[in-house]
């Protein structure tokens, strides 16, 4: 493995990939509009892929339309034991070639692939998007174009920063350098539905550090890490280094966890299943050739703190666009807000007035803001929050709070107010377009921000809204372990990779920050290295001489 010449090719610094407006008369938004046409006109099968080889098992499960889930988009295999060993095996067998190119040539591919993805694929990635997941165009493009390029560009440019940080002194006759080895087993990476840009990133940071990676996307979102798989082959991507494995993340825990060549686990998804994970690895710690390493984003109880000071208007507007874009179903989305009695009834008004403003309906009009929840498990699940709420004594829906799965998992987007601080919704995460408000005493502005504080277990992103410096210190200092993401005067979502990394603490994950070298830095594991040019042929000391 070429280590030692990391530093000399130099990978220029990227920049982060132009989001197209698809605005009227635009020739982007003609090309996404035939393109939606074009996927929503065909059903694919899709299958396996290990080592390289396409792999039908029979047992299939269907990609549907959110907005119209009577419209199947595709059919895809489900990995079972036997494909799950054999992906194992592949990414194994193709270890060794994989880490022994030149750090260069891995770059090369995935560079390739950002190129292909920001050109040739990228309104077929889009509108796939768009039609499997029920983003809006905008939604779509900031993520399954944007990001993901953003993400194969910048881990690039990241690696090569980690291989060319070297010892800063090696003394004469002396050299000394460090080596970044990938891990010596496979890499599970685990994908959530919501975002084409994590699945894309969860597999392709470790590869990018040599790793061979095993893929299991989510159940409801399949399409796009498959067509991913597509371009990362077109761009020379070789056989077995990302083996991808729909199926039942149950049974590829079962046999994936426990292996005793497990490297590592990259993942995106449910604080509950983490855990599990976490403690699946811990009851097998004894019987791994390394311990792997685990790293994970999961959930979020995403808040917006008002001071009085906050400008009204962008509040309103912050609040809508955290808890509401993408039907809420990001980990980061706002989903409990603290504001005080002052603006209350002022906001109260003005977000009335926008949430009548949205228009809800399938992502292919692109005059909707809000669109379908992913499924009916996720519909379900929302909707008996919205029930709660509706039947509590301590909070009321003031705003929406009707849904109908009829053609579609539609859920208007809703508003709960509670004089409880620590009513359901204002703890526990629900994953969908609920935001809950409590309203605070102004006086009581540092009593907020310890209930804001101490309020969930969750600590992924926080916004504070203010004009007054002094409010804004207050709450940069007693919320610093509420969020990894720390937003001032602006909603709490949308990190763009080069600018903001991203992951939470506490019970949203280990905080590994995707989007920066601290993400790449796990999955290799260093060597140091001492050369001596003239060794030493005696074993006495200067000291030991006699006077």
């Amino acid at each position: 493995m070429n280590l030692l010449n990391n530093a000399i090719i130099k990978v220029p610094v990227p920049s982060n990939e132009p989001v197209y407006s698809y605005a009227p008369g635009t020739p982007e938004r003609a090309k996404l509009k035939a393109a939606l046409v074009d996927l929503a006109a065909k059903k694919i099968d899709i299958p396996l892929i290990i080592g390289g080889k396409e792999v039908r098992t029979g047992k299939t499960a269907q990609v549907v339309m959110p907005h119209n889930h009577s419209q199947v988009l595709a059919e895809y295999h489900m990995a079972g034991e036997k494909e799950i060993e054999l992906a194992v095996q592949a990414a194994m067998a193709a270890k060794a070639e994989w880490e022994a190119l030149r750090w260069e040539e891995r770059a090369a591919i995935f560079l390739k692939a950002a190129e292909l993805l920001a050109g040739k694929y990228r309104y077929q990635m889009n509108a796939a998007s768009m039609l499997t997941t029920g983003k809006t165009a905008y939604q779509a493009e900031i993520d399954a174009a944007c990001e993901l390029i953003d993400f194969l560009r910048f881990n690039v440019y990241y690696a090569q920063q980690i291989y060319s940080d070297q010892p800063p002194i090696s003394p004469t006759g002396i050299w000394n350098y460090v080596q970044q080895r990938p891990l010596e087993g496979f890499v599970l990476a685990i994908a959530p539905f919501n975002f084409t840009a994590i699945a894309g990133n969860l597999p392709t940071a470790p590869a990018i550090m040599g790793n061979t990676v095993l893929l299991k996307p989510a159940s409801s979102c399949v399409y796009t890490p498959y067509l991913l798989m597509q371009i990362l082959k077109e761009a020379g991507m070789p056989d077995g280094v990302i083996n991808f494995i729909p199926g039942s993340g149950r049974q590829i825990g079962d046999i994936c966890l426990p292996h005793k060549d497990l490297g590592g686990v990259h993942f995106t998804g449910s604080t509950g299943v983490f855990q599990n994970m976490w403690r699946t690895i811990g009851e097998n710690i004894a019987g791994y050739k390394s311990y792997p390493r685990i790293v994970g984003e999961t959930g979020g109880k995403d808040f917006i703190v008002a001071h009085k000071s906050a400008d009204l208007r962008k509040l309103a507007t912050g609040i809508v666009r955290g808890a509401f874009e993408y039907q809420g179903q990001k980990c980061s989305a706002a989903s409990r807000a603290y504001i005080p009695q002052s603006l209350w009834p002022a906001l109260r008004k003005e977000l009335e007035q926008d949430i009548a403003r949205i228009k809800s309906g399938p992502v292919t009009d692109f005059r909707n803001f809000f669109t379908a929840v992913i499924d009916q498990a996720a519909f379900a699940s929302i909707t008996e929050f919205i029930d709660y709420a509706k039947e509590a004594r301590d909070a009321e829906v003031i705003i929406g709070g009707n849904y109908d799965d009829s053609v579609g998992f539609f859920i208007e987007p809703t508003v709960i107010l509670t004089d409880n601080p620590n009513f359901r919704t204002m703890e526990e995460e629900i994953f969908g377009p609920v935001m809950t408000i409590y309203v605070y005493p102004d006086e009581k502005y540092a009593e907020a921000l310890e209930l804001c504080d101490q309020t969930s277990p969750y600590a992924l992103t926080g916004a504070i809204f203010a004009s007054e410096r002094k409010a804004i210190s207050q709450a940069m200092k007693k919320l610093e372990n509420a969020a990894g993401n720390f937003y001032i005067n602006d909603k709490p979502t949308g990190a763009v990779v080069g600018q903001q990394p991203f992951g939470g603490a506490r019970a949203s994950g280990t905080n590994d920050k995707a989007g920066s070298p601290l993400n790449l830095l796990r999955w290799v594991s260093t060597r140091t290295v001492k050369e001596t040019y003239d060794a030493a042929e005696n074993f006495a000391y200067p000291f030991m001489d006699e006077e």
